[in-house]
C-alpha cells in the first residue's frame, strides 16, 4: 500500500507507481477495491475540508474525507448529506466511485445527483475538472465508474437543509410482498425515506417490517455516537446458519411487530445501525460472507423478488440483514451506476464455497430474466456476460478508463 496524505504530491506518487488503484475504507464487499499483487493508493490521509458555505450548504473536500465527518460537521449547522448508504464509514471518493444510494432514492436520487464538481487526476498527470455542466462525459464516466477513470482528488457537494439530528420513523409490519409494494407506493409522496427488513426464509415468503421516515424538529436527549457493542472474536464456524437464522428472524419479526408505530430516532441510528456493532462481520466465521444485492424493474419486480425469496427459503440459507426497497423513476447519472427505477433486495450469505456460488447462479438467472442487474460494489463473482448484458452503457464507458488503474474486478469483468 502507498499511503497518500498530501494532495499536492499525489500526481508524483501515482505516475511513478502505476498501475494501481485508489483504496479508501475498503467497505466494498466484493473485489472492486482489491488489487492482488498490485499497488493500492490509500486515500484516508486525504481527509481535509477545503471550504464550507454555511449559507448555501456547499462543501468542498478531499476525496478521503469520511461521510461520517461530513455529517458531524454539517448536521449541527442545519445541513446533511442528501444521500448516504447504510454505513457512514466510507470515503467521498468511494461514494462517488459507486454512486451510492440510500433509503430516499425516490426523492433525492443517488450520490452523484448532488455533486457540483470534482477534480480527477489521471495517472499520466493530466488533471480533469468535471461536473454535470463541465466536461459532463468525464463526470458520467467517473460517477459509478468503480474508480477506473482516474484518481479523484476533490469533490464539491451540495448538502440539504434539515431541522436537526432527529427523524420521525414509523414501523409497519406486513405479511407478504403485495402488502410491501402497496405500502411503498402509498408512502413515497409523504415520506422521504422508505426501507424494509424482510424475512427471507419465512414459510409464506415475504413478511417483513416497513419503515418510513422524515426529518423532524422534534428531539430527544442527545445520545453518544460511540459504540460499546462489538463482536470480540471470530468464531470457528458461522453463527448465521439455518438454525439460528429461522429462530432469530421469527423472534425479530414478532418483537418488532408488537411495538410497531411511530418513534423519534437519531439519524445515525436510523441510517447506520451496523456502524454501532464493531466487527459484526465476524459473526460469519473464518470463511466470511458474500453480499448479494440485485435490482429488478418494477414491471416484474414482485414476481422476481418472490422467486428469489422462494429459492433462498428452499435452501434454508439467508441473512438476518435482508433489505428490500424501491427505487424512484430516475437512473444513475453514471455510465456504470447501479441505481435505476425498480426494486432492490440485498442479503448477506455465509460463505459455503461452491454451494453459495451455485445458489447465486440461480438467483442471477431470475434477475437476468427480469432485466435486472447486480450491484458491483457488493460483487465478487458475476459472469462477464451478465455484466455486459445488464450494464448497457459499458461500451460508452470504456474509452474513459485510465490505463494506469486496474483492480481485481476490472480484470475479471473487463479483461484488464
Amino acid at each position: 500500500m502507498q499511503a497518500l496524505t498530501d494532495r499536492r504530491k499525489v500526481a508524483e506518487v501515482i505516475t511513478q507507481t502505476r498501475p494501481g488503484l485508489a483504496y479508501g475504507m475498503g467497505r466494498s464487499y466484493g473485489d472492486e477495491c482489491l488489487n492482488p499483487k498490485g499497488t493500492l493508493w490509500t486515500t484516508t490521509g486525504l481527509d481535509r475540508f477545503i471550504s464550507f458555505n454555511e449559507e448555501t450548504g456547499c462543501l468542498v473536500c478531499e476525496a478521503g474525507v469520511l461521510l461520517r465527518d461530513i455529517q458531524r460537521l454539517a448536521v449541527p449547522r442545519g445541513w446533511i448529506l442528501p444521500v448516504t448508504p447504510g454505513t457512514q464509514l466510507v470515503t467521498v471518493g468511494g461514494a462517488i466511485a459507486n454512486d451510492v444510494h440510500g433509503k430516499n432514492h425516490h426523492v433525492c436520487g443517488s450520490f452523484g445527483d448532488h455533486l457540483r464538481q470534482m477534480t480527477l487526476l489521471r495517472t499520466d498527470g493530466d488533471v480533469i475538472e468535471c461536473g454535470p455542466q463541465q466536461r459532463p462525459e468525464w463526470f458520467a464516466a467517473t460517477v459509478g465508474g468503480l474508480g477506473l477513470t482516474g484518481f479523484i482528488l476533490t469533490a464539491e457537494i451540495q448538502l440539504r437543509r434539515v431541522p436537526g439530528s432527529w427523524m420521525q420513523v414509523e414501523t409497519i409490519p406486513y405479511e407478504n410482498l403485495h402488502e410491501f409494494f402497496t405500502l411503498a407506493d402509498a408512502s413515497e409522496a409523504a415520506w422521504e425515506h422508505t426501507v424494509s427488513w424482510v424475512d427471507c426464509i419465512s414459510s409464506g415468503g415475504g413478511r417483513g417490517l416497513f419503515m418510513r421516515a422524515n426529518y423532524t424538529e422534534l428531539s430527544k436527549p442527545e445520545i453518544s455516537a460511540a459504540s460499546n457493542v462489538r463482536v470480540p472474536f471470530v468464531p470457528p464456524f458461522s453463527l448465521v446458519n439455518q438454525f439460528t437464522l429461522r429462530a432469530f428472524n421469527t423472534a425479530y419479526f414478532y418483537i418488532k411487530k408488537s411495538c410497531a408505530g411511530q418513534d423519534i430516532v437519531h439519524y445515525e441510528r436510523f441510517f447506520y445501525p451496523l456502524d454501532n456493532i464493531a466487527g459484526w462481520n465476524r459473526m460469519y466465521g473464518p470463511k466470511g460472507f458474500y453480499q448479494y444485492q440485485c435490482l429488478v424493474p418494477r414491471a416484474d419486480g414482485q414476481q422476481a423478488i418472490q422467486a428469489i425469496l422462494h429459492e433462498i427459503s428452499h435452501t434454508g440459507e439467508g441473512s438476518f440483514l435482508a433489505v428490500l426497497k424501491t427505487f424512484g423513476n430516475r437512473a444513475s447519472l453514471g455510465m456504470l451506476g447501479f441505481p435505476q427505477p425498480g426494486v432492490s433486495l440485498a442479503l448477506d450469505f455465509s460463505n459455503k464455497g461452491s454451494l453459495s456460488l451455485k445458489l447465486f447462479e440461480r438467483l442471477d438467472a431470475v434477475v437476468k430474466e427480469a432485466g435486472g442487474r447486480i450491484y458491483l460494489a457488493k460483487d465478487a463473482r458475476i459472469s462477464r456476460d451478465f455484466f455486459e448484458t445488464s450494464y448497457s452503457r459499458l461500451r460508452e464507458f470504456l474509452p474513459y478508463r485510465d490505463p494506469g488503474i486496474t483492480s481485481a474486478m476490472s480484470r475479471r469483468l473487463m479483461g484488464s
